[in-house]
């Protein structure tokens, strides 16, 4: 008599092991379930809180003197200021915030690794690209259309990235973010060499450095897109979770993994290029505020990307205050404030991660 082969339910509670978690004990899963478990609706009625009151305070902020107490008798001018200026502004921030924090949740779920994001895998430097080759051969063309020129660039970067990623003889999950870090550099290079050919540097400088100084009404409403891709993100935040447990697991759980994970590399793709088309690169944002909110709230996909989408937006919010009360009347791109701390947190993620494998 033939023995009978394993049944489906022993293959299906046996995923492939995650790349950032080895091993993962039966202590440890039950201390993030609880950690997952732990989030309650009150958080994300305080958090929601604490970003109106950022916001409305953050509309006071800048050359043009405006105070709570004007509101009760605005001029033409001040109303002028906050309808063109100051209310699109904001709206931008927190749109531009939310789509890159979420998709650096997604992607990092997607490639199973916590240091793999559109900042870590050339995926905003390809959109730029994009961009660039846009300007130079379809300049007469329509926002959307270098939009959608932009969208091809990054897909295709994190495509190569991927590639390479296969290539490589380790799966080290430090050294796959550096190696994203170099890929993302060299696109850089050829896209400032070809940008100084064409004698379009100054123009480059606004897709490299997010920086919301120049947003205003009629100039920003493509981060709707982005907003609604974060909901679609949402939608499918199961999906993507099972997806990142590997392509096996997913198979037996009735998942379409190539599917799923087309569908989450075309969103990251579409949110980035969107956010870099609009308001410029905002390095690390999408890699530090994911780290932290599920390090403190755990990997449940959908229940950690509302907060994710609240504290990326809080997060760029009160970089752009400090960007612009710091030399003021003069402002400091965004970009760079999230830059430097984005880096600051990145090397501490890594110091950590190292200190727990050794």
């Amino acid at each position: 008599m033939m023995r009978p082969g394993p049944s489906p339910v022993t293959t299906t509670l046996n995923p492939e092991p995650r790349e950032d978690c080895p091993e993962e004990k039966p202590d440890a899963e039950r201390r993030e379930l609880q950690r997952s478990s732990a989030i309650r609706p009150w958080h994300l009625v305080v958090a929601g809180l604490v970003l109106l009151a950022g916001s409305i305070a953050s509309l006071f902020v800048g050359v043009s003197a405006i105070s709570p107490a004007d509101l009760l008798r605005l001029s033409d001018d001040q109303v002028q200021v906050l309808l063109i200026s100051r209310v699109p502004r904001l709206v931008a921030i927190l749109l531009a915030g939310t789509a890159l924090s979420v998709a650096g949740l997604i992607m990092m779920h997607l490639a199973r690794n916590r240091f793999v994001t559109p900042s870590t895998a050339g995926t905003a430097e390809s959109a730029g690209l994009g961009i660039l080759v846009a300007t130079m051969f379809f300049g007469s063309e329509s926002i959307m259309a270098k939009m959608l020129i932009a969208v091809v660039f990054a897909i295709l970067g994190t495509l190569i990235f991927l590639q390479i990623l296969k290539r490589l003889s380790f799966q080290d999950m430090i050294v796959v973010p550096l190696v994203g870090i170099m890929f993302g550099g060299v696109i850089t290079a050829v896209t400032t060499f070809f940008a100084y050919r064409a004698d379009l540097l100054q123009t480059l400088s606004t897709w490299t450095s997010g920086d919301f100084s120049g947003v205003l009404a009629g100039r920003y409403e493509l981060l709707w897109v982005a907003g609604g891709l974060t909901v679609i993100g949402y939608l499918y935040a199961d999906r993507f979770t099972v997806a990142g447990m590997g392509e096996s697991f997913a198979i037996n759980l009735g998942i379409s993994y190539n599917r799923v994970i087309n569908l989450g590399l075309l969103l990251v793709a579409v949110m980035t290029a969107v956010t870099v088309v609009t308001v410029g690169d905002i390095p690390f944002l999408g890699l530090i505020v994911p780290n932290l909110v599920c390090m403190a709230l755990g990997d449940n996909l959908r229940r950690v990307l509302p907060i994710t989408a609240l504290a990326g937006a809080f997060v760029v919010l009160i970089c752009d205050v400090i960007g612009r009360i710091i030399r003021f009347p003069y402002e400091i791109p965004v970009g760079t404030v999230v830059g430097v701390l984005g880096s600051a947190i990145f090397i501490v993620l890594i110091l950590r991660t190292r200190s727990k494998a050794a």
